[in-house]
C-alpha cells in the first residue's frame, strides 16, 4: 500500500545563503531567532512568487473564504505563519505508531504553509508566505513521515488501506474547498475511486503530485491518487520553467509548478528548504484556493481550466507530458476564471448545472442531463400537433397506396380485354 509524501526536505540553513532553523518558542525566552533571519525567508521566496505571478491575483482575492484540506502528516496550528489559519481535524493513522510517541507534522507543515503562510511580525512581512494567505487549513492526518516509528506498520496493515478516502469524505463533508494530496502510492483503492467521485459532484477542487519517480526516465509511471480522473495532477518545474529531473512525465499531467529549492515551514517555528511534486501542488493548490474564493460555485472542471488555459506555456505552446499545459500563474488563472464565469451554466462532474443553483447533493456523479425547467403545458401541445401531423401523414400514405394498387389493377384489365375485342371485329360474318 505504500504511500508517502513525494518531497526532499532538509532544514535550512545560514550556511546555504537561506536562514537558520527557529527554535521553538518557550514561556521564559521567547522567540531567540533574530527578525532578519525571518526576513531572508520571505526574500528567498521571491523567485516562486514572482514565477506564479502572485502580486496581481493578490489585488483580486488573497483567498478569504477558502478552506484548503491538506491531507498529510499533521499541520502544527502553532507556528506562527499559521496562527489562528488552521482547523486540526482527525488522525487516520492513530494506532500506527506506538503509544505515545506524538507525531513529527513536518511535511504537512511545510505543505501548509506554501498554500496558506501568512507570515508574523510587523505587517507579516517576516516568515513564510503562502498563495492564499488569507485561506484557512483543515489539516487532516493520512500519513506518516518516513522516520516515525510507525511507518511501516502504516503501510502492511489492511487496517490503514483505506485512510485516504476517509480524509477525503471527511475533507468534502467539513465544508473544504480544495483538497490538497502531496502524497503518492502505486495504486488506488476502489474506496478511493468513490470518494473522488464524491468530492467532485459536490465541487470540490483536488490536487495532488505527480510522483517524483521520473529520473532517467522518458516517461515516468502514473503515481496516484494524482493520476485519477478529475485529479488535477501537478508536475515539479525547475528554475528554467522546464520538467525537473525527478519529476514524473506521463499524459495526466496537467499543469507545473516551481518544484526546485522550495522554501516553506516546520513544526516548532523552523523552516526547510526542499524539492518535489509535494512543494508544487501545495502551491497549485493555493492558486485554486484564490480561484475559489473569487468563484465559490465554480466547479473542479472549470478550475482546471483556468489553471491550464492561465498557465505559462513554453515557446511551442504545446502540451507536454512532462509540464502539461505550462507552469501555473494564479494572476492569468484568476483572469481565465472570471471570463469562465461569464457564461450562463458550468460543468458539474460529469453533469451541466446552472451557477445560481445548489450543487448536485447526491453521493454519485450527477446525472448527464439535468432538467431545470419543464413546461407541461407547451409539451402537450406540441405533442398534440405532433400526433396529429403523424396521423394525418399516415392517412395520406395509406389513400397513395390504394389508387397505386387501382391504377395497377385498371392497366392490367385493358390490357387483357382489348386484344379480345379486336378479334371478335375481324372475324367473317
Amino acid at each position: 500500500m505504500l504511500i508517502r509524501p513525494p518531497a526532499r526536505l532538509t532544514r535550512a540553513r545560514a550556511a546555504t545563503g537561506l536562514v537558520a532553523a527557529l527554535t521553538a518558542l518557550t514561556a521564559v525566552a521567547g522567540p531567540v531567532a533574530a527578525p532578519a533571519l525571518a526576513d531572508q525567508v520571505r526574500g528567498s521566496q521571491s523567485r516562486v512568487l514572482r514565477t506564479l505571478g502572485v502580486d496581481a491575483a493578490w489585488r483580486v482575492t488573497r483567498g478569504a473564504g477558502a478552506t484548503v484540506a491538506v491531507l498529510d502528516s499533521g499541520v502544527d496550528p502553532r507556528h506562527h505563519d499559521l496562527a489562528g489559519s488552521v482547523v486540526t481535524g482527525p488522525d487516520y493513522t492513530a494506532g500506527a505508531n506506538p503509544r505515545g510517541v506524538a507525531p513529527r507534522r513536518l511535511h504537512g507543515t511545510y505543505m501548509a504553509s506554501l498554500i496558506a503562510g501568512h507570515g508574523h511580525g510587523p505587517g507579516r512581512s517576516e516568515g513564510v508566505i503562502g498563495v492564499a494567505p488569507a485561506a484557512r487549513i483543515l489539516s487532516v492526518r493520512v500519513i506518516l513521515e518516513d522516520d516515525e516509528p510507525g511507518f511501516r506498520a502504516f503501510n502492511s496493515e489492511a487496517r490503514y488501506e483505506d485512510v485516504l478516502a476517509r480524509g477525503i469524505r471527511h475533507a468534502v463533508d467539513r465544508g473544504a474547498d480544495v483538497v490538497n494530496m502531496s502524497i503518492s502510492k502505486d495504486r488506488p483503492t476502489r474506496r478511493e475511486r468513490a470518494a473522488i467521485r464524491y468530492a467532485i459532484s459536490k465541487g470540490v477542487v483536488l490536487v495532488a503530485a505527480a510522483g517524483n519517480d521520473g529520473a532517467g526516465r522518458r516517461d515516468g509511471p502514473y503515481s496516484y491518487p494524482a493520476s485519477l480522473p478529475g485529479v488535477i495532477s501537478v508536475a515539479a518545474a525547475d528554475r528554467g520553467l522546464r520538467k525537473a529531473s525527478f519529476s514524473n512525465r506521463n499524459s495526466l499531467v496537467l499543469v507545473a509548478a516551481p518544484g526546485v529549492d522550495i522554501l516553506g515551514a516546520g513544526p516548532g517555528d523552523q523552516y526547510w528548504l526542499g524539492r518535489g511534486t509535494s512543494q508544487a501542488a501545495a502551491l497549485v493548490s493555493g492558486v485554486a484556493a484564490l480561484i475559489k474564493s473569487r468563484h465559490p460555485r465554480m466547479s473542479p472542471a472549470m478550475v482546471a481550466q483556468a489553471l491550464a488555459a492561465g498557465a505559462t506555456r513554453r515557446a511551442s505552446g504545446a502540451y507536454d507530458p512532462g509540464t502539461g499545459f505550462g507552469v501555473v500563474n494564479a494572476g492569468r488563472a484568476l483572469a481565465e476564471a472570471g471570463r469562465l464565469a461569464s457564461h450562463r451554466h458550468t460543468a458539474t462532474g460529469a453533469g451541466v448545472q446552472d451557477p445560481d443553483l445548489p450543487v448536485a447533493a447526491e453521493a454519485g456523479p450527477p446525472p448527464p442531463v439535468r432538467v431545470v425547467h419543464r413546461d407541461t403545458g407547451a409539451i402537450s401541445l406540441y405533442g398534440g400537433v405532433a400526433l396529429a401531423a403523424s396521423g394525418c401523414a399516415a392517412a395520406a400514405l395509406t389513400a397513395l397506396v390504394v389508387l397505386l394498387r387501382r391504377a395497377r389493377r385498371r392497366r392490367e384489365h385493358v390490357e387483357i380485354h382489348e386484344p379480345l375485342a379486336d378479334r371478335r371485329q375481324r372475324a367473317p360474318t
